[in-house]
């Protein structure tokens, strides 16, 4: 019987290693994600960039930790994203052409991780970037990105929202409605309601702006 029980006890252990990593890479992600819901949403507009550069460093580990997982570059590219936009002007040029890159490897690895989010987060910065000379903004990219991100998550708060987002700025408002309230009515996501919040706000004021024709 004794070596049934090491032989057991080895298979245990073995099991134990293999879950490890992904355990490692949840607990990461949930932090990461929790604190940048807590700067987005919470923090005073003031402390945003300092706030944002810390949490870069944070994903900068995370990348090498999990140097071959989506998750990990997609969360990289938010969050630099994210900081480029409370940096703003031209020193923000190069944490967004990182981010791109951070998102074209994502793409690479999984482009399903995250229910497409690399695909949304992509879409994002080439309508929110200035165009060629400055930058590689690009109106066409930013449409077939958001919308292959909707066609791996239909339902999701996030693609649907950034697709209204970037039909406003088309002048396609009546459309945009529409993406709006999908978004509005998206299921929440285990484990970010705060992220959930801030984002249902960030649909009201836009409805709200359209409503007022603004």
């Amino acid at each position: 019987m004794k070596w049934v029980v090491v032989l057991l006890m080895s298979l245990l252990s073995v099991a134990a290693m293999a879950e490890t990593p992904d355990a490692g890479l949840s607990s990461e992600l949930s932090a990461i994600q929790h604190r940048w819901a807590e700067i987005q949403y919470r923090l005073p507009a003031d402390d945003r960039e300092k706030a944002f550069e810390a949490l870069a460093e944070q994903t900068e580990a995370f990348v090498e930790h999990y140097p071959q997982r989506a998750e990990s570059h997609i969360w990289r590219a938010i969050v630099l994203s994210t900081w480029a936009g409370e940096k703003g002007g031209l020193g923000a040029l190069g944490l967004v052409r990182d981010a791109r890159k951070h998102l074209e490897q994502a793409i690479r690895i999984d482009d399903t991780a995250l229910d497409g989010s690399a695909y949304t987060s992509l879409g994002s910065l080439y309508y929110q970037v200035p165009g060629w000379p400055i930058a590689f903004g690009d109106d066409d990219k930013a449409r077939r990105y958001l919308q292959k991100a909707l066609a791996i998550n239909p339902d999701g708060i996030d693609p649907n929202f950034f697709f209204a987002d970037y039909l406003i700025r088309q002048g396609e408002t009546a459309r945009a409605q529409q993406y709006l309230q999908r978004a509005l009515s998206a299921p929440d996501r285990p484990n970010r309601p705060l992220a959930d919040e801030g984002r249902r706000q960030e649909i009201r004021d836009r409805m709200s702006r359209l409503a007022a024709g603004r």
